[in-house]
């Protein structure tokens, strides 16, 4: 399946948290690996130290509470960048958009790729959603 025909759907949707005028519909698993795609390839920004703050702004202002069950999750969003840090290095001479569909048709683009690294339990635990936790079934290959 391809999501993105071109960098600037990606453009747009990394502009779009930024300044929070993304549509919330929009702001999909897809589009959070776009945003963290977009990031990654901006040498202005640190995506690890941007991202948290930028998806808890962006869910303030689309109206999702940042708490121990809901919004912003730490180990979710870090686990995600260093999958697309590795995945983009590996890519370094890909358009933005081909590699972020690459990466959306590979096992880390699915929903629910982190559950072969940590248990539900502890993936969902608030600990896991307030700080970073490190995976308890097996260690993340990047």
């Amino acid at each position: 399946m391809v999501y993105f025909s071109s960098d600037a759907e990606i453009d747009r949707i990394g502009r779009g948290l930024l300044d929070r005028s993304l549509p919330k519909a929009e702001w999909t698993h897809v589009a959070h690996f776009a945003a963290a795609f977009w990031l990654l390839r901006r040498p202005d920004m640190h995506a690890a130290r941007v991202m948290p703050g930028l998806i808890r702004a962006y869910n303030e202002a689309t109206g999702v509470p940042n708490t121990n069950s809901s919004g912003y999750h730490e180990t979710i969003t870090l686990g995600s960048l260093r999958a697309a840090r590795a995945w983009l290095a590996d890519r370094a001479d890909r358009a933005l958009h081909e590699a972020l569909n690459e990466l959306m048709a590979s096992e880390y683009g699915r929903s629910d790729w982190l559950l072969t690294f940590w248990s539900k339990p502890l993936l969902f635990s608030v600990v896991a959603r307030t700080s970073w936790v490190e995976p308890d079934l097996r260690p993340l290959p990047f």
